[in-house]
């Protein structure tokens, strides 16, 4: 099962459609003009059913196999969101939006199955119904764990889910999944410090909250290296630091701290937010200061079913022959995760090439990898629900 022919016909089309959405990115939820058009599109395919405002702005289509002898039902996700970055590739249909780009890829995710979505429907070359979801605000706003909470899974009846993403670095038309944790759960926390301000010329007048800080930056760097086991995977990083005070000659009272943890592990996200709260009130308290520490948990870890990735594996493995099937997890988030903790699946990463990573703003989408990752999806369909008779 190499790429379908049907998407080498198709791949101008479905080209069209990513960069419309390339240059039309919106952000978390407001995908109002992206949901839109994919249902419309969605509707035009001929699916079964198309049902808009799951998660406040996703978007799922229903479409029934030629038989249903089996009952299954298959869910694939692409995600619809953008960036709130400026956009620095120089191609024709770069962003129209100021500040707004796609930067992660999600127009060549949702355009991709857009394109499975009108083979399936064509095609209808599977025992069971297939689920396509759109998800919007993957990026931060946890659009999916939202459809989830929107009754996703229950409402539609899917019985195991898969999604992908696109990854720089990996050749085009390559893949690449691992069993278990793939992605890390991502975690963020505040830290405020209160102590004395006051003149720099009397620092011995003063509490300084500076000083409290910078050790609070050197200490948490041991809970990677001393406190947890070394075979863990955990990163611990303190991004901004703000003072109230921005002048030369003044010690501030207060400085606010923020940052995250990357765990793949839940026992181990457990152990590094004790540590961490009583590493900060404890070193301000040795310190003279006082610390406030506020921890939020985010996206969990993205763990993909053991049995489900053998299946994604050989879809892809009979789409491109080179499948990578113990690649290295990536401390990255993915709100995919709360899918795949409501049901068994599995997420995989599709090359596109030498490319800009994700996240920057000069990365694009590479639109050969396209057949590819729409092959994929239809190939998951067909091959976890085949045809009876």
């Amino acid at each position: 099962m190499p790429p379908k022919n049907r998407f080498a016909e198709l791949l101008p089309e479905i080209i069209a459609w990513r960069r419309d959405f390339h240059e039309h990115p919106e952000l978390l939820f407001d995908v109002h003009r992206t949901a839109a058009r994919v249902a419309e599109l969605l509707q035009g395919f001929g699916c079964d059913e198309v049902v808009t405002g799951i998660g406040r702005s996703g978007v799922v289509g229903v479409i029934r196999g030629r038989t249903d002898a089996t009952g299954r039902v298959i869910g694939l996700r692409a995600d619809m969101d953008a960036l709130p970055i400026t956009e620095q590739t120089g191609v024709a249909y770069a962003s129209k939006t100021p500040g707004k780009m796609h930067a992660c890829g999600h127009d060549g995710h949702t355009a991709m199955l857009l394109g499975a979505a009108r083979y399936l429907a064509e095609t209808r070359n599977f025992d069971g119904t297939a689920v396509v979801i759109f998800q919007p605000a993957e990026e931060g706003g946890g659009g999916g764990r939202e459809m989830c909470e929107d009754g996703l899974m229950a409402r539609f009846g899917i019985q195991e889910v898969y999604g992908m993403h696109n990854m720089p670095g990996i050749p085009v038309g390559q893949f690449a999944i691992r069993p278990g944790a793939i992605m890390a759960a991502a975690d963020q926390f505040d830290i405020t410090v209160t102590g004395k301000g006051g003149h720099a010329a009397k620092p011995h007048e003063c509490i300084d909250t500076t000083v409290v800080a910078a050790h609070i930056i050197v200490a948490a760097q041991t809970i990677a290296s001393r406190r947890i086991d070394p075979l863990k995977q955990v990163v611990v990083s303190i991004c901004t630091v703000q003072t109230d005070s921005t002048a030369h000659n003044v010690i501030p009272q207060v400085v606010k701290m923020k940052g995250t943890v990357r765990t793949m592990d839940p026992a181990v996200q457990t152990e590094v937010e004790q540590r961490l709260k009583e590493l900060v009130e404890g070193t301000a308290l040795a310190l003279g200061a006082r610390a406030q520490f506020s921890y939020q948990r985010g996206y969990p870890v993205t763990a993909n079913a053991v049995e489900n990735t053998g299946y994604a594996a050989a879809v892809a493995q009979a789409v491109s022959g080179q499948v990578d099937t113990d690649t290295a997890p990536l401390m990255g988030a993915e709100d995919f995760s709360f899918m795949l903790n409501e049901r068994p699946g599995a997420y995989i990463f599709l090359g596109n090439g030498d490319t800009a990573m994700l996240h920057h703003p000069a990365y694009n989408f590479d639109d050969s990898a396209i057949p590819f990752g729409a092959s994929w999806y239809a190939g998951m369909i067909e091959a976890r629900m085949p045809a009876a008779g």
